[in-house]
């Protein structure tokens, strides 16, 4: 590993101040390296026996799912994975759409001298490599930023816990920071807003419902103690302010259950596939949970729930993307970052 040397920074009064320089490591949650079997098996694996996603026994679990949940599951991922895969860069777009986030941050942090990683915390880039990344470019200060609006011990803090296993590792540790959720910050609900406006603008006639879906988590979490169900009813109240929507024309589901534990409700496939036959057959769906569109999205919304909701008689079916890598999104990340970077900049 090679460590570049940086230059001792100055004070405005001439003396001497940090002896190397902060980063930026953006984190996300993962993708398989492609869209086979093998790929796609690899990466539900170490994804599933996460015990901050299944806090169940593993003694219980890991039977269960290195039986049946992995022989039956890779097949039907693999396809959905096909469906939405980038052929051009050959991954997909959750990968594409964290790097191009990480590239575009870094331009906005030239000036500052600050270098910008980014990691995945299942499957690669690794979180580790990120750290690497920051550490051969001098960084002495990592300013960690989980791409989790609202907060859940499933993503968020597994986020975080990986982040920490690389730390162990080192010899010399960088000084570390980690972004709090932001699921109502001013920024980040503008981004949201404007991209709602901007989705439906061009539409023939506008939508009788905006349904926001988040990704699902089991109740049993939530009563817990996770405060995951708290941080999405923020960030769904502080959209319908600034969008001037209400509860009946912005609702809040949850998406992506999966086993028979009950999770949170409303679920988000059958409340839509309900919708016709109340007389609502024009929506659109917003994704606010989701930094960057990838196969809950683009596969889960954009293609299963719409067929359902076209199946029941739907007539226009408008799925609004996430904020991905709009300017919009890297102006709301390069706000947080500035906000957190306070004093090491």
């Amino acid at each position: 590993m090679v460590f570049h040397h940086i230059p001792p920074r100055k004070r405005p009064d001439g003396t001497a101040a940090f002896e190397g320089r902060p980063g930026i490591l953006l984190l996300n949650l993962g993708t398989p390296d492609d869209t086979g079997y093998r790929s796609v098996r690899r990466y539900l694996s170490e994804f599933l026996s996460d015990r901050r996603v299944i806090e169940g026994s593993p003694v219980l679990w890991q039977p269960i799912l290195q039986g049946v949940v992995l022989t039956v599951r890779p097949g039907k991922s693999g396809k959905a994975y096909e469906r939405i895969w980038d052929k051009t860069r050959n991954e997909s777009p959750l990968r594409g759409y964290t790097r191009a986030q990480a590239e575009s941050l870094a331009q906005r942090f030239i000036q500052d001298d600050v270098p910008v990683a980014w990691g995945m915390r299942y499957g690669k880039p690794s979180v580790a490599a990120g750290v690497r990344e920051l550490l051969e470019h001098g960084c002495d200060r990592i300013l960690a930023m989980p791409l989790y609006p609202q907060y859940s011990a499933t993503t968020t803090a597994t986020a975080n816990d990986q982040l920490f296993r690389a730390l162990m590792r080192l010899r010399n540790q960088p000084a570390v920071r980690t972004l709090p959720p932001f699921p109502d910050h001013p920024a980040y609900i503008k981004a949201l807003a404007d991209s709602v406006r901007d989705g439906l603008a061009p539409l023939a006639s506008p939508p009788q419902m905006v349904v926001a879906s988040f990704h699902g988590l089991p109740q049993e979490y939530v009563d817990k103690g996770d405060s995951y169900l708290a941080d999405c009813i923020r960030t769904v109240e502080a959209l319908r302010a600034a969008l001037g929507m209400t509860a009946e024309t912005l609702p809040l589901t949850f998406q992506s259950r999966f086993g028979p534990t009950k999770w949170l409700e409303p679920y988000t496939a059958p409340f839509i596939e309900a919708l016709p036959e109340k007389g609502v057959k024009n929506i659109a769906v917003i994704t606010p949970g989701f930094m960057a569109d990838c196969i809950e999205t683009l596969d889960e919304i954009g293609n299963e729930v719409r067929d359902e909701f076209m199946a029941k008689g739907g007539e226009a079916f408008t799925l609004l993307p996430c904020l991905n890598d709009s300017p919009a999104c890297v102006d709301m990340l390069e706000q947080l970052a500035r906000q957190d970077l306070s004093g090491w900049l």
